[in-house]
């Protein structure tokens, strides 16, 4: 293969810790009908990420590469893509979960999952937005419906999707409550928190009442609990697909909704996040840029849990 038809990427053989990510030189994919070849400026890095890059999660035994997180310019497009032009600059989230492999100097992607950057935000921004962003946005927005005036809870508010659900949440105008570690509360209220729960020293069971939604980012035992605050009616939506039968069987024992839920590559949602970003509504804190190459070095703060926003690889 000649270098002007492969490309760098960053792949693996084994599942493992973040040494097992390597530099490989790939083939450079061609786009088919309705498909889009992006050249990558930059590539979020996800908390699905390194757990798939340890268990497999939905992809099975490597070889993979990772990202779903992308932004970037058109090199190329398919048969009947109207939408986009070479040259365009373009950010979105690849299909989740097979749509997979952000993370090399080209991707190809499904015309419909990318919309046009904003001229407000560059690559790294629009990198880091949006798989967060769409989780939030599905979970708020399209399945508990969140209204102006609702009262909502966000577990681990700071982190990567927490803290653009605060931002989403606050521009539906609700009131929001979120829970972080004490040293993350400045944080919070710089964007828009109205109240901050240090979950290492109050249950929020103890401390919140009539809440209308809760996004639960946690999982586990944090999915029955969220339960108890809710007011008649009020729903949990947990964006961990998986786990144990009790959070739907309380929910209908309390009058309460249960739903867990899964990103999904969507236009509309890119779109409505597109326009939050360019109004100054929507800003992803970056807890770290790394060049394509260190990618191993962002998968390893990554995996220590303290991160507040979001890591980006950087493609240039």
């Amino acid at each position: 293969m000649s270098d002007v038809n492969t490309m760098r990427a960053i792949s693996q053989d084994v599942l493992g810790g973040p040494e097992v990510l390597k530099e490989v030189r790939l083939e450079r994919p061609v786009p088919r009908p309705n498909e889009v070849l992006v050249r990558v400026r930059a590539a979020g890095v996800n908390p699905t990420d390194w757990k798939h890059r340890a268990t497999g999660g939905f992809l099975g035994q490597p070889p993979f590469v990772l990202g779903w997180d992308v932004s970037g310019v058109v090199e190329a497009t398919g048969i009947g893509v109207a939408t986009f032009v070479p040259g365009d600059e373009v950010f979105g989230m690849l299909p989740y979960p097979f749509g997979h492999g952000s993370h090399a100097e080209y991707v190809i992607a499904p015309v419909r999952a990318l919309v046009h950057k904003p001229d407000a935000i560059d690559h790294t921004q629009a990198g880091a937005l949006p798989l967060v962003s769409l989780t939030a946005w599905q979970a708020l927005v399209e399945t508990a419906e969140l209204r102006r005036g609702q009262r909502v809870l966000i577990h681990a508010a700071a982190g990567g999707v927490g803290h653009v659900a605060v931002q989403i949440a606050k521009a539906r105008g609700a009131y929001v409550i979120g829970t972080a570690s004490a040293g993350k509360h400045e944080f919070l209220r710089g964007i828009g928190v109205d109240e901050a729960i240090d979950y290492r020293a109050t249950d929020f069971t103890e401390a919140v009442r009539d809440v209308d939604v809760v996004l639960d980012t946690l999982g586990g035992d944090t999915s029955v609990r969220s339960l108890r605050v809710l007011r008649p009616g009020g729903i949990v939506v947990s964006i961990l697909p998986v786990g144990s039968a009790d959070f739907y069987e309380e929910a209908e024992r309390r009058g309460v909704r249960a739903v867990r839920m899964l990103v999904d590559a969507d236009r509309a949602g890119m779109r409505a996040i597109a326009e939050l970003a360019e109004a100054g509504k929507l800003r992803a804190t970056i807890a770290g840029t790394f060049p394509l190459t260190d990618a191993a070095k962002a998968h390893e703060l990554g995996d220590t849990g303290r991160t507040t926003g979001k890591l980006v690889l950087l493609a240039e």
